[in-house]
Protein backbone atom coordinates (compact mmCIF):
# COMPACT_ATOMS: atom_id res chain seq x y z
CA UNK A 1 0.00 0.00 0.00
CA UNK A 2 1.47 3.39 -1.22
CA UNK A 3 0.63 6.80 0.70
CA UNK A 4 1.15 6.23 4.34
CA UNK A 5 4.24 8.65 4.23
CA UNK A 6 3.92 12.25 4.69
CA UNK A 7 6.73 15.06 4.51
CA UNK A 8 9.75 16.39 3.00
CA UNK A 9 12.04 16.67 5.19
CA UNK A 10 10.47 16.16 8.33
CA UNK A 11 9.23 12.98 7.16
CA UNK A 12 6.34 10.31 9.28
CA UNK A 13 5.28 6.78 8.01
CA UNK A 14 1.87 5.53 9.83
CA UNK A 15 1.20 2.06 10.08
CA UNK A 16 -0.89 -0.74 11.51
CA UNK A 17 -4.77 -1.63 11.50
CA UNK A 18 -7.80 -0.96 13.81
CA UNK A 19 -7.88 -4.58 15.04
CA UNK A 20 -3.81 -5.91 14.46
CA UNK A 21 -1.69 -6.33 17.21
CA UNK A 22 -1.15 -2.26 17.51
CA UNK A 23 -1.00 0.94 15.60
CA UNK A 24 2.15 2.88 15.23
CA UNK A 25 4.81 6.11 13.20
CA UNK A 26 8.40 5.75 12.26
CA UNK A 27 8.96 9.74 12.27
CA UNK A 28 12.33 10.58 10.62
CA UNK A 29 14.13 14.14 10.05
CA UNK A 30 13.70 14.84 13.64
CA UNK A 31 16.56 16.80 14.85
CA UNK A 32 19.18 16.14 17.83
CA UNK A 33 19.20 17.07 20.73
CA UNK A 34 15.39 18.07 21.50
CA UNK A 35 14.49 16.82 24.67
CA UNK A 36 11.44 14.10 24.86
CA UNK A 37 9.86 11.31 26.49
CA UNK A 38 6.20 9.17 26.50
CA UNK A 39 5.35 12.05 28.30
CA UNK A 40 4.99 14.68 25.50
CA UNK A 41 3.42 12.43 23.53
CA UNK A 42 0.83 10.92 25.82
CA UNK A 43 -0.99 14.38 26.29
CA UNK A 44 -1.79 14.36 22.79
CA UNK A 45 -2.91 10.89 22.79
CA UNK A 46 -4.65 11.47 25.79
CA UNK A 47 -7.15 13.98 23.93
CA UNK A 48 -7.85 11.43 20.93
CA UNK A 49 -8.46 8.59 23.20
CA UNK A 50 -11.80 7.01 22.82
CA UNK A 51 -13.87 6.34 26.51
CA UNK A 52 -13.83 9.53 28.00
CA UNK A 53 -17.35 10.88 27.62
CA UNK A 54 -20.95 9.32 26.46
CA UNK A 55 -20.22 10.88 23.11
CA UNK A 56 -17.32 8.84 21.99
CA UNK A 57 -17.00 5.38 21.84
CA UNK A 58 -16.95 3.18 24.79
CA UNK A 59 -14.08 1.34 23.34
CA UNK A 60 -11.61 0.60 25.93
CA UNK A 61 -7.83 1.43 25.42
CA UNK A 62 -5.08 3.43 27.38
CA UNK A 63 -3.08 4.20 24.24
CA UNK A 64 -0.14 4.18 26.18
CA UNK A 65 2.96 5.49 23.97
CA UNK A 66 6.35 3.45 23.58
CA UNK A 67 8.98 5.14 22.20
CA UNK A 68 11.36 2.38 21.01
CA UNK A 69 14.05 4.49 18.74
CA UNK A 70 15.86 7.93 18.08
CA UNK A 71 15.39 8.83 22.11
CA UNK A 72 18.80 8.57 24.52
CA UNK A 73 19.05 10.26 27.81
CA UNK A 74 15.90 11.88 27.47
CA UNK A 75 16.98 13.57 24.24
CA UNK A 76 16.57 12.64 20.50
CA UNK A 77 19.42 11.36 18.30
CA UNK A 78 18.91 12.72 14.90
CA UNK A 79 18.10 8.63 14.09
CA UNK A 80 14.53 7.55 12.87
CA UNK A 81 12.11 7.99 16.23
CA UNK A 82 9.86 4.75 16.39
CA UNK A 83 6.48 4.72 18.66
CA UNK A 84 4.05 1.95 19.37
CA UNK A 85 0.99 2.06 20.77
CA UNK A 86 -0.75 -1.36 21.71
CA UNK A 87 -4.25 -2.44 20.96
CA UNK A 88 -5.63 -3.80 23.88
CA UNK A 89 -9.33 -4.08 23.71
CA UNK A 90 -10.18 -5.49 20.53
CA UNK A 91 -13.66 -7.16 19.44
CA UNK A 92 -13.10 -8.43 15.89
CA UNK A 93 -16.32 -10.75 16.55
CA UNK A 94 -18.64 -7.57 16.36
CA UNK A 95 -17.38 -7.04 12.63
CA UNK A 96 -17.65 -10.54 11.27
CA UNK A 97 -21.18 -10.09 9.69
CA UNK A 98 -19.99 -7.21 7.71
CA UNK A 99 -17.54 -9.50 5.84
CA UNK A 100 -20.59 -10.18 3.61
CA UNK A 101 -21.70 -6.44 3.01
CA UNK A 102 -20.32 -2.90 2.64
CA UNK A 103 -21.59 -0.17 4.95
CA UNK A 104 -22.76 2.74 3.58
CA UNK A 105 -19.65 5.75 3.80
CA UNK A 106 -17.30 3.26 4.74
CA UNK A 107 -14.36 2.42 2.61
CA UNK A 108 -15.49 -1.38 2.67
CA UNK A 109 -16.60 -1.34 -1.22
CA UNK A 110 -13.32 0.80 -2.34
CA UNK A 111 -11.25 -1.05 -0.70
CA UNK A 112 -12.51 -4.58 -2.35
CA UNK A 113 -12.50 -2.52 -5.58
CA UNK A 114 -8.86 -2.02 -5.54
CA UNK A 115 -7.05 -4.66 -3.66
CA UNK A 116 -10.08 -7.66 -3.84
CA UNK A 117 -9.72 -7.85 -0.54
CA UNK A 118 -10.27 -5.64 2.89
CA UNK A 119 -9.64 -6.20 6.60
CA UNK A 120 -13.13 -6.00 7.65
CA UNK A 121 -12.05 -5.81 11.40
CA UNK A 122 -13.17 -2.07 11.99
CA UNK A 123 -12.14 -1.19 8.88
CA UNK A 124 -8.59 -2.12 9.28
CA UNK A 125 -6.06 0.28 7.42
CA UNK A 126 -9.33 2.97 7.26
CA UNK A 127 -10.13 2.86 10.92
CA UNK A 128 -9.68 6.40 12.71
CA UNK A 129 -7.62 4.53 14.70
CA UNK A 130 -4.95 4.97 12.12
CA UNK A 131 -4.93 8.59 13.05
CA UNK A 132 -2.88 7.55 16.90
CA UNK A 133 0.45 7.63 14.74
CA UNK A 134 -0.77 10.69 13.38
CA UNK A 135 -1.38 11.89 16.87
CA UNK A 136 2.33 11.13 18.03
CA UNK A 137 3.93 12.20 15.22
CA UNK A 138 2.45 15.42 15.53
CA UNK A 139 3.07 15.84 19.45
CA UNK A 140 6.81 15.94 18.76
CA UNK A 141 6.57 18.54 15.51
CA UNK A 142 3.94 20.56 17.92
CA UNK A 143 7.04 20.89 20.70
CA UNK A 144 9.89 21.44 18.28
CA UNK A 145 7.42 24.26 16.80
CA UNK A 146 6.66 25.58 20.62
CA UNK A 147 10.68 25.99 20.76
CA UNK A 148 10.23 28.19 17.62
CA UNK A 149 7.73 30.14 19.14
CA UNK A 150 4.58 28.82 16.98
CA UNK A 151 1.72 27.66 18.80
CA UNK A 152 -1.39 25.86 17.74
CA UNK A 153 -5.22 26.68 19.30
CA UNK A 154 -7.85 24.02 17.79
CA UNK A 155 -10.90 23.63 18.93
CA UNK A 156 -14.70 22.08 18.04
CA UNK A 157 -16.27 25.41 16.13
CA UNK A 158 -19.69 23.28 15.72
CA UNK A 159 -21.75 20.19 16.35
CA UNK A 160 -24.60 19.57 13.34
CA UNK A 161 -26.64 23.10 13.92
CA UNK A 162 -24.79 24.33 16.92
CA UNK A 163 -22.12 26.95 16.69
CA UNK A 164 -20.23 28.66 19.00
CA UNK A 165 -20.76 32.32 19.71
CA UNK A 166 -17.55 34.87 19.10
CA UNK A 167 -18.64 37.11 21.85
CA UNK A 168 -18.70 34.33 23.96
CA UNK A 169 -15.11 32.65 23.03
CA UNK A 170 -13.38 31.86 26.06
CA UNK A 171 -10.04 29.55 25.04
CA UNK A 172 -10.14 28.43 28.57
CA UNK A 173 -13.46 26.25 28.47
CA UNK A 174 -11.86 23.98 25.52
CA UNK A 175 -10.92 21.65 27.43
CA UNK A 176 -13.93 21.86 30.09
CA UNK A 177 -16.31 20.27 28.34
CA UNK A 178 -16.13 16.77 26.41
CA UNK A 179 -16.91 18.24 22.69
CA UNK A 180 -13.93 20.71 23.38
CA UNK A 181 -15.84 23.86 22.18
CA UNK A 182 -14.73 27.48 23.56
CA UNK A 183 -18.13 28.38 24.24
CA UNK A 184 -20.06 27.20 27.73
CA UNK A 185 -22.95 27.57 26.08
CA UNK A 186 -23.05 26.44 22.54
CA UNK A 187 -21.30 23.01 24.39
CA UNK A 188 -24.58 22.89 26.50
CA UNK A 189 -26.83 23.20 23.35
CA UNK A 190 -24.51 21.15 21.30
CA UNK A 191 -24.51 18.21 24.11
CA UNK A 192 -28.17 18.51 23.77
CA UNK A 193 -28.30 18.18 20.84
CA UNK A 194 -26.64 14.66 20.66
CA UNK A 195 -28.63 13.19 23.24
CA UNK A 196 -31.26 13.61 20.34
CA UNK A 197 -29.31 12.01 17.69
CA UNK A 198 -28.32 9.20 20.16
CA UNK A 199 -32.17 9.01 20.53
CA UNK A 200 -32.49 8.57 16.77
CA UNK A 201 -29.72 5.38 16.60
CA UNK A 202 -28.19 8.52 14.65
CA UNK A 203 -24.97 10.79 14.39
CA UNK A 204 -23.74 14.41 13.78
CA UNK A 205 -21.04 16.08 12.26
CA UNK A 206 -19.78 19.13 13.00
CA UNK A 207 -16.81 21.53 12.11
CA UNK A 208 -13.04 22.34 13.73
CA UNK A 209 -11.07 25.48 13.42
CA UNK A 210 -7.35 25.73 14.30
CA UNK A 211 -5.72 29.13 14.40
CA UNK A 212 -1.98 29.27 14.12
CA UNK A 213 0.38 31.83 15.80
CA UNK A 214 4.01 33.08 15.68
CA UNK A 215 4.74 32.01 12.17
CA UNK A 216 6.67 34.40 10.56
CA UNK A 217 5.94 35.99 7.11
CA UNK A 218 7.39 33.52 3.69
CA UNK A 219 6.94 30.06 4.60
CA UNK A 220 5.56 28.04 1.99
CA UNK A 221 6.12 27.50 -1.72
CA UNK A 222 4.61 29.58 -4.90
CA UNK A 223 3.86 26.77 -7.25
CA UNK A 224 2.65 23.17 -5.83
CA UNK A 225 3.60 23.10 -2.61
CA UNK A 226 1.80 26.12 -1.42
CA UNK A 227 1.41 26.44 2.55
CA UNK A 228 -2.69 26.38 2.03
CA UNK A 229 -2.62 23.42 -0.60
CA UNK A 230 -0.17 21.38 1.59
CA UNK A 231 -2.19 22.20 4.83
CA UNK A 232 -5.35 21.17 2.74
CA UNK A 233 -3.88 17.86 1.64
CA UNK A 234 -2.92 16.81 5.41
CA UNK A 235 -5.90 17.38 6.86
CA UNK A 236 -8.17 16.34 3.91
CA UNK A 237 -5.89 12.73 4.52
CA UNK A 238 -8.02 12.88 7.87
CA UNK A 239 -10.80 10.03 6.81
CA UNK A 240 -13.89 11.91 8.22
CA UNK A 241 -13.37 15.56 6.62
CA UNK A 242 -15.09 16.59 4.01
CA UNK A 243 -14.37 20.04 3.23
CA UNK A 244 -11.53 22.85 4.40
CA UNK A 245 -11.01 26.43 4.04
CA UNK A 246 -8.82 28.88 5.13
CA UNK A 247 -9.94 32.40 6.35
CA UNK A 248 -13.01 33.89 4.50
CA UNK A 249 -13.11 30.30 2.49
CA UNK A 250 -16.38 29.86 0.50
CA UNK A 251 -17.82 33.19 1.78
CA UNK A 252 -15.07 35.15 -0.17
CA UNK A 253 -16.83 33.98 -3.10
CA UNK A 254 -19.40 36.34 -1.92
CA UNK A 255 -17.69 39.60 -1.22
CA UNK A 256 -16.08 42.20 -3.47
CA UNK A 257 -12.65 42.93 -3.87
CA UNK A 258 -12.63 45.90 -2.04
CA UNK A 259 -14.38 43.91 0.83
CA UNK A 260 -12.04 40.75 0.84
CA UNK A 261 -8.61 42.87 -0.16
CA UNK A 262 -6.81 42.71 3.66
CA UNK A 263 -5.09 46.27 3.23
CA UNK A 264 -1.98 47.12 4.56
CA UNK A 265 -0.26 49.16 7.21
CA UNK A 266 2.69 49.32 9.93
CA UNK A 267 2.10 49.17 14.01
CA UNK A 268 3.72 51.07 16.53
CA UNK A 269 6.40 49.46 16.14
CA UNK A 270 7.14 50.02 12.01
CA UNK A 271 6.26 46.30 11.29
CA UNK A 272 4.11 45.83 8.29
CA UNK A 273 0.58 44.17 9.07
CA UNK A 274 -2.51 43.86 7.91
CA UNK A 275 -5.70 45.72 9.54
CA UNK A 276 -8.03 42.61 8.50
CA UNK A 277 -7.19 38.84 7.76
CA UNK A 278 -9.67 37.45 5.19
CA UNK A 279 -6.77 36.05 3.63
CA UNK A 280 -6.51 34.07 6.82
CA UNK A 281 -2.75 34.54 6.81
CA UNK A 282 -1.68 33.12 3.85
CA UNK A 283 -0.84 35.16 0.45
CA UNK A 284 0.64 33.75 -2.91
CA UNK A 285 1.07 30.12 -1.15
CA UNK A 286 3.21 31.67 1.69
CA UNK A 287 2.07 32.35 5.40
CA UNK A 288 2.34 36.57 5.34
CA UNK A 289 2.89 37.00 9.18
CA UNK A 290 -0.78 36.91 10.32
CA UNK A 291 -2.66 34.35 12.49
CA UNK A 292 -3.31 31.31 10.26
CA UNK A 293 -6.89 30.48 10.62
CA UNK A 294 -8.82 27.78 8.87
CA UNK A 295 -11.44 25.00 9.34
CA UNK A 296 -11.97 21.41 8.61
CA UNK A 297 -16.01 19.81 8.31
CA UNK A 298 -16.37 16.84 9.52
CA UNK A 299 -18.79 14.14 8.17
CA UNK A 300 -21.24 12.46 10.41
CA UNK A 301 -20.24 9.02 12.05
CA UNK A 302 -20.98 6.28 9.50
CA UNK A 303 -21.60 3.23 11.59
CA UNK A 304 -24.99 3.85 13.31
CA UNK A 305 -27.65 1.29 14.72
CA UNK A 306 -30.28 3.71 12.55
CA UNK A 307 -31.46 0.77 9.63
CA UNK A 308 -29.66 1.89 6.38
CA UNK A 309 -29.90 -0.04 2.84
CA UNK A 310 -27.24 -1.58 1.32
CA UNK A 311 -25.73 -4.55 -0.57
CA UNK A 312 -24.00 -8.03 -0.14
CA UNK A 313 -20.65 -8.50 -2.08
CA UNK A 314 -22.83 -10.21 -4.96
CA UNK A 315 -25.32 -7.28 -5.23
CA UNK A 316 -27.90 -8.28 -3.45
CA UNK A 317 -30.23 -5.64 -1.32
CA UNK A 318 -30.28 -5.68 2.26
CA UNK A 319 -31.00 -3.68 5.20
CA UNK A 320 -28.51 -3.17 8.04
CA UNK A 321 -28.10 -1.60 11.39
CA UNK A 322 -24.51 -1.76 12.50
CA UNK A 323 -23.45 -3.15 15.35
CA UNK A 324 -20.16 -2.70 17.81
CA UNK A 325 -18.67 0.73 19.52
CA UNK A 326 -18.80 3.56 17.86
CA UNK A 327 -18.60 7.48 18.14
CA UNK A 328 -22.22 9.21 17.66
CA UNK A 329 -19.49 12.47 16.44
CA UNK A 330 -16.38 12.51 15.30
CA UNK A 331 -15.40 15.82 15.64
CA UNK A 332 -14.16 15.98 19.20
CA UNK A 333 -11.38 13.17 19.29
CA UNK A 334 -10.66 14.89 15.70
CA UNK A 335 -9.50 18.26 17.00
CA UNK A 336 -6.52 16.80 18.07
CA UNK A 337 -5.75 14.95 14.85
CA UNK A 338 -6.11 18.08 12.72
CA UNK A 339 -3.91 19.88 15.28
CA UNK A 340 -1.33 16.91 14.72
CA UNK A 341 -1.52 17.13 11.01
CA UNK A 342 -1.48 21.16 11.25
CA UNK A 343 1.77 20.89 13.05
CA UNK A 344 3.79 18.31 11.01
CA UNK A 345 3.12 20.36 8.00
CA UNK A 346 4.04 23.72 9.10
CA UNK A 347 7.16 22.02 10.85
CA UNK A 348 8.39 20.33 7.29
CA UNK A 349 7.97 23.78 5.13
CA UNK A 350 9.83 25.81 7.79
CA UNK A 351 12.64 23.22 7.76
CA UNK A 352 12.58 23.33 3.85
CA UNK A 353 12.47 27.27 3.68
CA UNK A 354 15.96 27.04 5.69
CA UNK A 355 17.25 26.61 1.99
CA UNK A 356 14.99 29.72 0.27
CA UNK A 357 18.32 31.88 1.07
CA UNK A 358 21.90 31.72 1.00
CA UNK A 359 21.93 33.50 4.12
CA UNK A 360 19.63 31.45 5.54
CA UNK A 361 22.19 28.49 5.24
CA UNK A 362 25.30 30.80 6.54
CA UNK A 363 23.92 31.21 9.68
CA UNK A 364 23.29 27.54 9.99
CA UNK A 365 26.95 26.20 8.98
CA UNK A 366 28.88 29.77 9.95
Amino acid sequence: MAGSTLGTIFKITTWGESHGKGVGVVIDGCPAGLPLDETDIQKYLNRRRPGQSRFTTPRKESDQVEILSGVFEGHTTGTPISLLVRNENQKSKDYSEIASYYRPGHADYTFDAKYGFRDYRGGGRSSGRETIGRVAAGAVAAKILKEMGVSLLTYTRSIGPVSISEERFDAEQIPDNPLYMPDAIAAEEAQAYLEKCMKEQDSSGGTIECIITGLPAGIGETVFDKLDADLAKAIFSIGAVKGFEIGSGFSASEKKGSENNDAFCTDDAGSIVKQTNHAGGILGGMSDGSPIVFRAAIKPTPSIAHTQQTVRKDGTPIEISIAGRHDPVIVPRAVVVVEAMAALTILDLLLVNMSARIEYLKKVYE
